[in-house]
């Protein structure tokens, strides 16, 4: 079977769409590891009330540094965070103001994409532990820019490219680009866009995953890291 990227290289070709300046929140799952490679001068928001942030500590580094640990500074995923110069702290009403103010772009997880840009980002599973919409539809809507993060098909082996959705609607025609760990997908106004695909991968066999029409861009390349 041919090798898909891994969830730490969907985050990493993810965080090379931000550049010096922009303010971008990272949702649960994927997006969270994008933090580790934003470019210098990128700043991230999470929406429980922390800009700026940068580093965070992974389980190995919390065992090195457990006296150095600010235990009640955390991001949206709980990961305990590095203090450094800049990152500020502000209530739950203006994040969600910088959130709604279309000034931030989003990088959120996905369960569904359509070709028209519709999103199904929350599940109402109850055997999920965040089974509800949750800031979802905020980030989503709100977003200068809305990048969805996902595995290409589902564990069952569904595309979750797909013409219409099947699950409930987060948010409708919001999403600019899809990176997963097949391709790189542009959403335009006439459908889909095969921007870039994985190492190994051909076009065609990346059609074949997916539940929707993709147009081939005339650049398309294999996605370089």
């Amino acid at each position: 079977m041919k090798e898909k990227l891994t969830e730490e290289l969907i985050a990493m070709r993810a965080a090379r769409e931000l550049v010096p300046g922009d303010c971008c929140n990272l949702g649960i799952g994927i997006p969270l590891n994008c933090a580790a490679y934003m470019s210098e001068g990128v700043l991230v928001q999470s929406e429980n009330g922390v800009l700026g942030y940068g580093p965070v500590y992974d389980r190995e580094s919390l065992d090195e540094n457990v006296e150095r640990v600010d235990w009640n500074v955390v991001d949206a995923g709980m990961r305990y965070l590095e203090h450094v110069p800049g990152m500020s702290f502000f209530d739950m009403l203006t994040s969600f103001v910088m959130i709604r103010s279309g000034r931030l772009f989003s990088i959120l997880g996905g369960l569904q994409v359509s070709e028209k840009g519709d999103a199904a980002i929350h599940s109402m599973s109850e055997v999920d532990i965040a089974s509800k919409i949750g800031g979802s539809m905020d980030l989503a809507w709100g977003a200068k820019r809305l990048i969805v993060t996902m595995t290409h098909c589902s564990k069952d082996g569904d595309p979750k490219i797909v013409r219409e959705l099947t699950m409930p609607v987060t948010t409708r025609k919001r999403v600019d680009l899809i990176v997963t760990d097949l391709a790189v997908i542009e959403v335009t106004g006439s459908g889909l866009a095969l921007k870039e695909f994985a190492p190994g991968w051909t076009p065609e066999e990346v059609q074949q995953q997916t539940g929707a029409t993709l147009t081939i861009a005339n650049d398309v390349r294999e996605i370089e890291f």
